[in-house]
């Protein structure tokens, strides 16, 4: 089994800026999943978005987390984060300092970013804090849907030509048979599976409609 945990986060903020909340959920492997999820007053969504890692990159520390994988819908986050982005606005300035020193903490840690879809937990109780229902920390999670904490498996991007995402495609799929194997199909539903198959043929451009003759 893995001994690197799953994060996903996220952020709200109902009028960008306006009322805002972020979102964890933590996935440990042979472990209880960990979810967080708390308003922070007035803020825009790009700030709640960084509250998220750093509030989840604390959490995962406090748990005694050594590997993580971050999932984030934020391309912003993910990007200033892996230094492809400089982080120009200074309101975000001192969450990024302040995640880049928790992430020191750990053996390793690797931001992703995923699609909105793939990250419905973490949305779905975000938006519950905005809505008066938060999770604060040590409470137990409420009941949620298998596909809802499921993580997605490790994705990369595609490459175009046969051979690679043919490639892709069967290291996607050698993921899932060890995930089934040590967890159970009900951990990762195999539409699960198939999303990232076809995010992989979608990136990859072979899903594109040919052109008429």
């Amino acid at each position: 089994m893995s001994d690197t945990a799953t994060m996903h986060i996220d952020g709200a903020s109902r009028g960008n800026p306006g009322a805002a909340a972020y979102a964890v959920v933590l996935a440990r492997p042979g472990r209880p999943v960990v979810e967080e999820a708390n308003t922070i007053g007035t803020a825009s969504n790009n700030v709640a978005e960084y509250r998220a890692l750093v509030e989840g990159l604390s959490l995962a520390v406090e748990l005694g987390v050594k590997k993580l994988q971050v999932f984030s819908d934020s391309e912003l986050l993910v990007k200033q984060m892996a230094g492809v982005y400089k982080v120009k606005h200074e309101d975000l300035r001192p969450l990024y300092e302040e995640a880049c020193r928790l992430r020191k903490q750990f053996e390793s840690v690797a931001i992703t970013h995923v699609r909105r879809e793939q990250n419905k937990r973490a949305d779905a109780i975000g938006n519950d804090a905005l809505d008066g229902r938060p999770r604060r920390r040590g409470e137990e999670p409420l009941a949620a849907s298998q596909d809802d904490h499921a993580a997605p498996l490790h994705t990369p991007k595609a490459n175009v030509d046969d051979a690679g995402v043919r490639a892709d495609a069967i290291r996607c799929l050698a993921d899932a048979a060890k995930h089934w194997a040590a967890n159970g199909v009900a951990k990762l539903p195999p539409e699960a599976v198939w999303e990232q198959l076809w995010s992989l043929l979608d990136e990859a451009g072979l899903l594109k409609k040919k052109k008429a003759k």
